[in-house]
């Protein structure tokens, strides 16, 4: 081989060398990348609100009719905004598109009964599809004292009672629009002695493509005021069950002796082909660095997580699509949209008003996401 033919082959390895070099670092940055990075702008005139009701937490799903169905909570804004644990149901609103708007169009899971476990309030919905039927899950809950009316002031010990009583349903139908029927027994029941011994409450259901079974994450805690608030994870061969739970522990433990209130809540679960994802609510911040911000993970089997690097998936400062810029009081139970498998659109609940928790409107929007 000639001094020339050396030098080409010299100078193609090399070539190959820095193809693949920058071929590796883009993968990497590619699988490193925030989840925030890929939020767009959100739309003003997008998302779920209705004037007379405060609205909160969404979960959509495209229909077979070709529409987009969101599945809400809603409650009289005559009841003031902490009624949502003594009035709130899930309602159904529909779109054209994923963005919305979307339109009021039927009470999906209305009141049905003291002696029902669900039987006075449905809240926090999610939705899947599976076998052909649409699934609900919720949390509800029931009360043994008389429904609070308009103007009468909070009793906190009726309230306490309401929040102990959460745990989670499921409701199924072939339809968006119904009938719905609902099981008649809590999916899962509180666990004495453990650390879930207090409630079962805010679902996030996936169904895994590769072998059918659902995964379900909940959240759970030893009491009404004990920190910390816990997730833990179950599974069962279908949506009506039997839920097994994997772990007898919570899957994240961000707590200490020092701060415990160093938690996280409302998980969304998605598995991407390979693995599981979620993102969730850091309460107070000293995960992504951001009070009310999101985490996001990933897992191979739904119960060893690892945070990611780097770690923050959503932020409660917006940009509209009008140029706009806000910083929300309060950003609640992120939803995905999923479109062939990849999240294209973050729904939340958010509100306007003075302070947080101190609305004078609530609604649930949405921000497109990169492809």
């Amino acid at each position: 081989m000639n001094y020339q033919s050396q030098k080409k082959i010299g100078a193609l390895f090399f070539l190959s060398l820095i193809i693949l070099i920058f071929s590796n670092c883009a993968s990497s940055e590619k699988k490193d990348a925030a989840f925030i990075d890929r939020l767009l702008p959100a739309p003003v005139d997008g998302g779920f609100a209705m004037d007379d009701y405060w609205i909160w937490g969404s979960s959509v799903i495209k229909g077979e009719d070709g529409k987009y169905h969101m599945f809400a909570d809603r409650w009289h804004k005559d009841l003031g905004f902490e009624s949502w644990v003594t009035h709130s149901q899930v309602v159904h609103a529909v779109a054209d598109k994923p963005e919305g708007p979307y339109t009021f169009s039927d009470v999906t899971l209305p009141p049905r009964g003291k002696e029902y476990f669900d039987g006075l309030v449905t809240h926090n919905p999610r939705v899947i599809k599976y076998d052909g039927l649409y699934y609900i899950y919720y949390f509800g809950t029931t009360y043994d004292y008389p429904v609070p009316q308009p103007g009468e002031k909070r009793v906190d010990d009726w309230f306490e009672k309401a929040w102990m009583n959460k745990r989670i349903g499921l409701a199924w139908s072939a339809s968006p629009y119904g009938p719905w029927e609902r099981a008649d027994k809590p999916v899962l029941e509180p666990r004495e002695g453990k650390w879930d011994s207090s409630i079962t409450t805010n679902p996030s259901p996936v169904v895994n493509p590769k072998t059918g079974k659902i995964l379900l994450m909940y959240k759970s805690s030893t009491g009404s005021s004990a920190p910390p608030l816990l997730l833990g994870v179950a599974e069962a061969d279908s949506p009506r069950g039997e839920y097994r739970r994997l772990s007898d522990d919570p899957i994240f433990r961000f707590d200490t002796a020092e701060n415990q209130d160093n938690d996280v809540e409302d998980p969304f679960v998605w598995f991407n082909g390979e693995e599981y994802e979620l993102i969730m609510k850091d309460r107070f911040g000293h995960i992504c660095g951001e009070e009310g911000g999101g985490v996001h993970a990933t897992s191979p089997d739904g119960v060893n997580w690892t945070l990611s690097d780097p770690v923050k998936a959503y932020s409660k400062t917006i940009a509209w699509d009008n140029g706009t810029t806000t910083h929300q009081a309060n950003f609640e139970r992120p939803f995905l949209l999923m479109e062939d498998g990849v999240p294209a659109y973050f729904f939340a609940a958010t509100g306007t008003g003075p302070s947080p928790w101190n609305f004078e409107k609530t609604w649930n929007m949405v921000i497109p996401l990169k492809k």
